[in-house]
């Protein structure tokens, strides 16, 4: 069994160092979906073909999935406030990379290094739980998970206008806003004291990482690719077999990555799954939203938007996230997590079947926008206390730094089916039809109901092993 390392202080400043922790993830969720609308005029500004900017979003993709975890581990044995300071330090070296990179290698180079901040939503997760008052800990896990989708419901507006106005560099540039929250987090997070640090598994952290970066490299690319190709399953075939190493090496390793047993809890493994369905249902429609709003008029279902007017389209489920990511928390003191977790999944739900069965006024996307974000905001941040409360406090940051990587592989798969399944229906001008929109928003709402099943799992008084923190007595 692994060591565990000192308790860490509690916070002198709880509010200050929750603002910190929001600040930092809005730097890197913002990071995520800035680049997505303004790919072409980035390419043109470089003198970069389609395929090879497609890897701002790729590159930034893999090292974000490798990082979480590690990054995670990281912070469970030298201190979580002291790696998210690193952490943040390399994402604004990353951003200025980006900023005066004038090649297509430099700026995808730069991306790379700002996925290391992957590892930030971990990171803050174990601060709060290591450092905040105990009443305080589920409403300040519902706000940093709301961040994740908020910043990203943010940034597709928000690049519009800056590529609008501004140039292209604008868009690496704001993420120093990064710099301040490093800074802050140095002075105002509580050090880890004095005390045995258990070895990093550094084994186990290369077969890991192999893992993901390969199944994750074979989905992104799967449409590009062909999803039967040889170097398609060849890629995916070789992460799984790289993962399935990586589950021996861990069983036989004195001082593990993550302690399977953690994993195999009933309460950490079904919380994985919905993540895993929520993440195939919601990450679609960053992708299906804005590409019909911009859809010529035309097409009979398009709205011939900007890029601008396409992201504003989804300020709704930024504002509902707003609204109800301190509300998931109280909720869940109230009548469960696994409750919360079940009603955000049923929510993104709802979302996509009205979506599927209504699409042709903007209102009826502002009003599907709202649902998807409150839905995402109860998810997440069920997933975030359930996990919490369930692993013992030196495997909180890795613990969920693998539930967000599960999100993120769902939604990798949950993007490339609705590409799949919008390329394969084309009408006027080569465009996707109606159909094939319907259809995708059809699957998602599947996922999502999907992922209500998976969360009545979840058991409903999960064991709370040694050294967790029994958050969620009501469960």
């Amino acid at each position: 069994m692994p060591t565990s390392t000192p308790a860490p202080a509690a916070a002198a400043h709880p509010t200050e160092v929750l603002l910190v922790l929001l600040m930092a993830g809005v730097s890197f969720a913002l990071s995520q979906t800035l680049v997505i609308p303004a790919l072409p005029e980035i390419g043109e500004d470089l003198h970069a073909s389609a395929t090879a900017t497609s890897w701002l979003l790729t590159g930034f993709l893999l090292s974000a999935s490798i990082a979480t975890p590690i990054v995670g581990k990281l912070g469970d044995i030298y201190g979580k406030g002291r790696v998210l300071t690193a952490v943040l330090l390399v994402f604004s070296a990353g951003a200025i990379v980006c900023a005066l990179g004038r090649s297509i290698g430099v700026v995808i180079a730069g991306r790379v290094l700002q996925g290391v901040a992957g590892g930030v939503f971990p990171l803050a997760f174990g601060i709060v739980r290591d450092t905040f008052p105990r009443e305080r800990v589920p409403a300040g896990l519902g706000m940093i998970s709301a961040i994740f989708g908020i910043g990203g419901g943010i940034g597709l507006p928000l690049s519009g206008v800056i590529v609008d106005n501004l140039d292209t560099q604008w868009l690496f540039g704001i993420n120093l806003i990064a710099l301040p929250s490093a800074l802050a987090a140095y002075l105002l997070i509580p050090p880890l004291p004095a005390g045995h640090r258990p070895r990093i598994d550094w084994l186990g952290a290369a077969l890991l990482s192999v893992a993901l970066g390969a199944i994750l490299l074979g989905v992104s690319q799967a449409d590009d690719w062909g999803w039967g190709s040889p170097a398609n399953v060849g890629v995916i075939a070789g992460g799984l077999l790289f993962a399935g190493l990586f589950l021996r090496v861990e069983a036989r390793t004195a001082e593990p990555l993550i302690d399977l047993a953690v994993l195999r809890q009933p309460a950490v493994a079904t919380t994985n799954l919905t993540a895993f369905m929520v993440g195939l249902a919601m990450f679609a429609s960053f992708l299906l939203i804005p590409q019909l709003a911009q859809a010529p008029e035309r097409t009979g279902y398009g709205f011939g938007a900007s890029v601008t007017g396409a992201g504003l389209l989804l300020l709704p489920a930024a504002l509902a996230q707003l609204a109800t990511g301190a509300l998931a928390g109280r909720l869940g003191q109230r009548i469960g997590f696994r409750a919360v977790l079940a009603t955000g999944a049923g929510l993104t739900s709802a979302s996509f079947v009205v979506l599927a069965a209504a699409h042709s006024r903007q209102i009826e996307i502002l009003v599907a926008g709202a649902l998807l974000g409150a839905g995402i905001s109860f998810a997440f941040a069920a997933m975030a206390n359930l996990i919490v409360a369930a692993v013992p406090q030196s495997e909180v940051g890795i613990a969920t730094g693998i539930n967000t990587v599960m999100r993120t592989v769902g939604g990798s798969f949950g993007a490339a089916i609705a590409t799949a399944i919008l390329a394969g229906s084309t009408g006027v001008a080569g465009l996707p039809t109606e159909g094939a929109y319907t259809a995708a928003f059809a699957f998602s709402a599947v996922a999502g109901l999907a992922a209500v099943g998976a969360a009545l799992l979840v058991p409903r008084r999960p064991a709370v092993r040694a050294g967790a923190s029994p958050l969620t007595e009501s469960t």
